[in-house]
């Protein structure tokens, strides 16, 4: 039952955060105007999907990330071409349906041969109709049907490149954007829970050792060791008894709202070092409004820190690949802190999206990093980058990212399996 709840709660953590971040994009991309074609999670073949207004949702086999797909990101829309005899279905004078294939099939239909059509900007068609040429103006939400499938227009003014600079920039920065407001919120949370330290107790005893020979007992709050106020220091508190070996130290506790002491000779360890065998604890309390918040910016901001840090060494080559960990390994470290229970996942699940917003950033072709520099280059020349050589450079960065995936994944299953 345990294995059960743990591979759930895995699966919720990337499920979330990478939801979480493709809802930006598609929130931003739907208050622009821009057509959202498809919303997935997941790469591969569909597992799942369903249609609701103008967008498909879908679930997809590879759970390695997701994607938003925005009308005029991809040549997906099939081409009417003149000379191409199809049929259209009119409502009210206007054509909301274009039939490519089935002709014969296809009931009160208009067929005839193609002599203009425009699907961007004027949205009409022209239709050759024994020997007259008929004109039609064209609805801005029209259905292309072919092969069983229906394709929605999109005009000029419902397509990503047909938006401004800004409208465009706040479309990708949404993603990224939105993985750091649910690590923000998620790091309040975490604080919320784990309490605010207030100070330290003994939290094990080991056997064998000075500190369960003497006085002290599990739970009793250290306040000072060889005259020095600790605090919460935990750090301290054992760097002086490390530099005590074989030497008495007083230790000060309070135990039961009563102060006490107790003179403990620490017993040097293989490097040298004093230790007394005490496990240290915190005790918390539940935090104030304002400690909270100056919490949750302390991990963030810490975190960040750490991560950027990372990042910095896998940019200057400062890691081997066993250093580096794919989704099988954070799969295994996510499934290992979801045993810790809930407060330590939650901070984990603020740390993994934290993490994948910063990357997404990264200016990186087919990441949201290189896509903002292309806007960017975009405002400053004003006019568009050539979008095949845009959509050249994306293909051979997102070739190149699937291909570090593959090995890191192949590295990490082989690890798995070495049970290293």
């Amino acid at each position: 039952m345990q294995m059960i709840q743990t591979v759930l709660l895995t699966v919720l953590v990337f499920f979330v955060i990478v939801t979480v971040h493709e809802w930006g994009h598609y929130f931003f991309a739907k208050r622009a105007g821009i057509l959202v074609r498809e919303f997935a999670i997941g790469f591969g073949p569909k597992l799942f999907s369903f249609k609701r207004g103008e967008t498909k949702y879908t679930l997809r086999l590879i759970p390695a990330g997701g994607f938003v797909r925005m009308a005029g990101e991809d040549p997906e829309l099939i081409e009417v071409q003149p000379g191409q005899t199809i049929a259209v279905r009119l409502k009210d004078g206007i054509v909301h349906r274009i039939y490519l294939d089935r002709l014969d099939e296809r009931r009160e239909a208009i067929r005839g041969e193609v002599v203009s059509i425009d699907l961007e900007r004027n949205l009409h068609i022209d239709l050759e109709l024994d020997g007259e040429v008929e004109h039609y103006s064209i609805h801005p939400q029209a259905l292309i049907i072919a092969r069983g499938n229906e394709t929605q227009i999109a005009p000029l003014d419902r397509q990503f490149g047909g938006k401004t600079v800004g409208q465009r920039a706040m479309a990708i920065f949404a993603g990224p954007l939105m993985n750091f407001i649910l690590a923000f919120v998620l790091f309040l949370v975490y604080v919320q829970m784990a309490g605010v330290k207030e100070n330290l107790q003994v939290g094990q005893l080991s056997p064998d050792m000075p500190a369960i020979q003497s006085e002290l007992k599990v739970g009793d709050i250290i306040t000072s060791v060889d005259g020095e106020q600790v605090g919460t220091n935990v750090t301290r508190m054992i760097d002086i008894i490390a530099e005590h070996p074989n030497e008495p130290i007083v230790i000060e506790y309070i135990r039961d709202g009563n102060a006490n002491s107790v003179t403990i000779t620490p017993v040097p360890n293989e490097n040298g070092e004093g230790k007394i065998g005490v496990t240290p604890a915190y005790g918390t309390r539940t935090p104030q409004l304002g400690e909270t918040f100056t919490g949750g910016v302390t991990l963030m901001k810490d975190m960040t820190i750490l991560i950027l840090d990372g990042l910095k060494m896998l940019v200057t080559l400062q890691v081997e690949l066993d250093d580096l960990g794919g989704p099988v390994r954070t799969a295994e470290m996510t499934s290992q802190i979801a045993k810790q229970g809930i407060v330590q996942l939650t901070s984990w699940t603020a740390t993994l999206s934290l993490y994948l917003g910063i990357f997404n950033l990264l200016p990186v072709p087919a990441l949201d990093g290189s896509r903002l520099i292309f806007i960017g280059l975009e405002a400053v020349r004003r006019k568009p980058i050539n979008p095949n050589k845009e959509g050249l450079v994306h293909f051979i960065g997102f070739a190149l990212l699937m291909l570090l995936m593959l090995v890191v994944t192949y590295n990490d299953i082989v690890r798995l399996i070495r049970g290293e």
